[in-house]
């Protein structure tokens, strides 16, 4: 879109694994995007599902510039609005409606509207949008299915998410149509609650390691 300040396939090419982070307080905020980064993944999809979700997009972009931190569970206009005044450089909904995907058009947050099947991803297409998240993926069909829709939509790029881990991301990365995976595997809630971001790096570090192929060091 015209106004959008990056596009989705920068966002889909900056990291290979996009967490999914739940942040329930906003001082755990930085250091949990910070264990992140150590561990190469420099993409923060956050998602608005507690209080603090918007004051951590605030906090983590003002202390790391270059990262590119997004809002995650964008479900209307008014929170899409929201997380660009906080500072999201992205935007990632669950699932597709016609006004949001009119509004954010116009705004300067690329969207990555949420999607399950081939009607949905026709509508987003429809409406100028080709960065798509395949939502929820495993419970969905997972890679059978992702790859029998892709079939006859090929110029679709796809992040799936849920339910997808370090046993079965490859599976889903070597699809051509997938760009980039989303999960929360290396941000077990007991690891946050612990404070113990040397373990969530560790944990970043393996992922970012398999899903290039390469071991972790």
């Amino acid at each position: 879109m015209s106004n959008w300040a990056i596009e989705p396939a920068l966002v889909f090419a900056a990291s290979p694994v996009v967490p999914v982070m739940v942040i329930n307080n906003v001082e755990d905020a930085l250091p949990m995007a910070q264990a992140l980064s150590k561990g190469g993944i420099k993409v923060f999809e956050i998602t608005l599902r507690t209080d603090a979700a918007l004051a951590a997009i605030r906090t983590i972009s003002e202390a790391m510039p270059d990262a590119m931190v997004g809002a995650g569970t964008v479900i209307n206009e008014a929170q899409y609005d929201a997380a660009v005044e906080a500072g999201a450089r992205f935007v990632i909904s669950p699932g597709i409606t016609t006004g949001l995907l009119e509004h954010a058009s116009k705004g300067t947050a690329p969207l990555i509207p949420g999607c399950a099947t081939p009607s949905e991803v026709m509508t987003a297409l429809a409406h100028g949008y080709d960065h798509l998240k395949f939502f929820p993926a495993e419970v969905n069909g997972g890679v059978k299915a992702l790859k029998a829709i892709s079939a006859p939509l090929p110029q679709v790029r796809f992040c799936p998410t849920g339910g997808i881990g370090p046993a079965n991301m490859n599976d889903y990365l070597a699809l051509g149509c997938v760009a980039t995976i989303g999960g929360s595997w290396m941000l077990p809630s007991d690891l946050v609650k612990a404070g113990n971001w040397e373990a969530i790096t560790q944990l970043s570090a393996e992922a970012v390691a398999l899903a290039k192929g390469q071991q972790a060091v």
